[in-house]
């Protein structure tokens, strides 16, 4: 599983214009799922998500997590992430998952993180969305699941 985590001080998703979900401080997280993925990597990291130290202490350090501050998950599924560019000019959308793997591990990430007592909202898997975000700092990651997490 690969995600591209944004701290944000508020995001929020809309699609045809409706806005589905929508958080104040916390993380905007883009998930995009692989073939080879598993339960197991949604575990590893939802675990590795919530406990990244990249909020500000009192010192200005990033030395708190999403728990420590109380932030929330905003969870957009987003399959492009396994694009790969390295030939031609159009992408190639190989690595990515089939829907119905993704969507299962999709869901499965927000339960995860929803039973270590973490709000979340999502956007809808496989709508077309716009995702709206104030980055704050801005503090952009990208993870990617370990193989054999």
């Amino acid at each position: 599983m690969r995600a591209i985590v944004q701290r944000v001080s508020s995001a929020f998703v809309a699609v045809e214009d409706q806005q589905v979900g929508a958080i104040d401080k916390g993380l905007l997280v883009l998930l995009g799922v692989t073939g080879t993925d598993s339960d197991v990597d949604a575990e590893w990291l939802v675990d590795k998500i919530i406990h990244l130290r990249i909020f500000e202490d009192e010192e200005e350090k990033l030395n708190r997590s999403l728990l420590d501050v109380g932030g929330e998950l905003l969870v957009v599924s987003q399959f492009t992430l396994y694009g790969n560019c390295r030939k031609g000019r159009r992408p190639s959308f190989v690595d990515a998952a089939n829907p119905e793997l993704a969507k299962r591990l999709y869901e499965k990430f927000i339960a995860l993180a929803q039973e270590k007592n973490v709000p979340v909202q999502t956007g809808v898997f496989q709508a077309h969305m716009m995702v709206h975000l104030v980055n704050d700092g801005p503090v952009t990651l990208i993870i990617d699941t370990p193989e054999g997490a």
